[in-house]
């Protein structure tokens, strides 16, 4: 796989300790459709803006698999996961009223089922979209340019 270069905002840990800072996981659920990519993105729970799923990791699972895990809860798709990092971007979450740095790594699954029903079905939205719209739709910079740059030929 090709490397790609993505430029990433300052990521301030001013007074972070250690143990302050988090890693997630986040599934970039993706399939061909006349021979061009899609992306399926969700709604987030809190503020309903669209996101890609992504979560904690979890015991027993890689992190490609707990990729895979968050884009069958959150968006009830279920594919092959891809032990590929496509990149890594970093936001800020809140959790009662603490706000923690959060490193994010980005892995492709390719989406083989789509489920009517899922775990988060009642709490997301789910729409299929271009790359090119997928990426206009994501408020996070370093997301976006990942998603951008994202080519399935190259896994």
């Amino acid at each position: 796989m090709k490397p790609v270069s993505i430029r990433q905002p300052a990521f301030r840990l001013k007074n972070a300790g250690k143990r302050d800072v988090r890693t997630q996981f986040c599934a970039l659920p993706y399939r061909i459709k006349d021979g061009k990519p899609q992306v399926l993105m969700v709604t987030s729970r809190a503020t309903g803006r669209w996101i890609l799923p992504k979560g904690w990791p979890m015991h027993m699972s890689t992190p490609a698999e707990a990729a895979a895990t968050e884009a069958y809860e959150e968006a009830g798709v279920k594919g092959v996961a891809i032990d590929n990092v496509l990149g890594f971007y970093t936001y800020t979450k809140t959790h009662d009223g603490v706000r923690y740095p959060v490193v994010a790594a980005v892995f492709p699954v390719r989406v083989d089922k789509v489920l009517r029903n899922w775990p988060e079905k009642g709490q997301r939205k789910r729409k299929w979209v271009s790359q090119k719209k997928a990426a206009r739709l994501l408020s996070d910079r370093g997301l976006r340019d990942i998603v951008k740059q994202f080519d399935p030929r190259a896994i």
